[in-house]
């Protein structure tokens, strides 16, 4: 492992994978990003732009970008897996025949997978066949736009092995990306992965023309449920109080940059999940797959997580956001930390 990390491999060229990619590219690294469409990879390698998910962001002319992942993956000292939580398994099972053996695998997903319950430096893990506290994981208010655009911004990174945060920590870090580390992975994943959902809920709440108390309590509460949740699998409960809980929390569930947000405002609007999937361009928010494999989870555990289950209600069992957000204040009284 080397601690002077300067060539970086970026896997995935969606907004967050491309924003990620400037970062490094800001920090001086010598970047390549693989893209799954030849004339995604053309546009960063030619144009310096990546005119299907950042429009208007001009890249720097340290990042170039192939459609081949052999090409890619040569030489890398770092490679970033930017890709969705439900396809890292097979996207990552056909590269790591290919991915150099000395580098450093950071995780830029978040979720819970389904079926195996696994959050994503276990699946990292298991695939690659490395113990997941080797797995760098970045997390914390990521909203894409915002940190491609140079806005000051903070996340974290964290890794059982603290070296290689901090390998990692020095390549990414410029003048507008402040990166810290943590070596809670639990807590850090628990939260990148259930403030998808809970966003989908402060979407839903804004949908149906509610208010600032409603989004509040929404937020709290599911701080509430990370927490119990976390606990559960020994997370630290001070990681929830920093930037992979509440930062990510508020960012995520109050921009209207947010995926998850407005794919939950549709829903609270009245569209169906196919309509909404629809006017997102085909692609699902990331909270509709983990609320099922988050509730799934919680229920193993025997963790209470309500607003997850409502949110996995709504999306998958039909149920009307109204109704959900009803339930949700119809449950027994209870002490606010019980």
């Amino acid at each position: 492992m080397r601690a002077d990390v300067q060539r970086v491999t970026v896997l995935g060229a969606g907004s967050w994978g491309t924003a990620f990619a400037k970062v490094l590219g800001d920090a001086g690294r010598d970047v390549t990003v693989w893209a799954r469409r030849e004339e995604v990879a053309e546009d960063i390698r030619e144009r310096h732009a990546n005119s299907a998910y950042l429009p208007g962001v001009v890249l720097p002319e340290n990042i170039t970008a192939t459609s081949d992942a052999t090409e890619a993956l040569d030489g890398a000292e770092a490679v970033v897996l930017a890709v969705p939580s439900q396809s890292l398994r097979a996207n990552l099972t056909s590269w790591r025949a290919l991915l150099p053996p000395d580098a450093i695998l950071v995780s830029l997903a978040k979720g819970v997978e389904l079926g195996t319950l696994k959050r994503m430096s276990e699946v990292i893990g298991e695939i690659v066949g490395i113990d997941p506290g080797e797995v760098v994981v970045v997390t914390g208010p990521n909203l894409a736009k915002e940190i491609a655009a140079g806005q000051p911004s903070a996340s974290v990174l964290a890794c059982a092995d603290h070296e290689r945060a901090v390998a990692i920590q020095r390549a990414c870090a410029n003048s507008y990306f402040r990166p810290y580390t943590n070596t809670d992975v639990v807590g850090c994943e628990l939260g990148g992965a259930c403030k998808n959902v809970i966003a989908l809920s402060t979407g839903m709440a804004a949908g149906l023309g509610l208010g600032t108390n409603t989004m509040a309590t929404l937020i709290t509460r599911g701080l509430a449920e990370m927490a119990r949740l976390g606990a559960k699998l020994g997370a630290d409960p001070l990681t929830f109080a920093g930037l992979a809980g509440v930062g990510d929390l508020v960012a995520t569930c109050s921009s209207p940059l947010s995926r998850n947000r407005t794919f939950g405002e549709r829903l609270g609007r009245g569209e169906t999940l196919e309509q909404a999937q629809a006017a997102a361009g085909g692609q699902v928010a990331e909270g509709v797959m983990s609320c099922s494999s988050i509730r799934a989870l919680a229920l193993s555990l025997g963790v209470d997580m309500p607003i997850t289950d409502a949110m996995h209600r709504v999306c998958h069992e039909g149920v009307d956001p109204r109704q959900a957000g009803a339930e949700l204040l119809g449950r027994s009284q209870k002490h606010e930390w019980s």
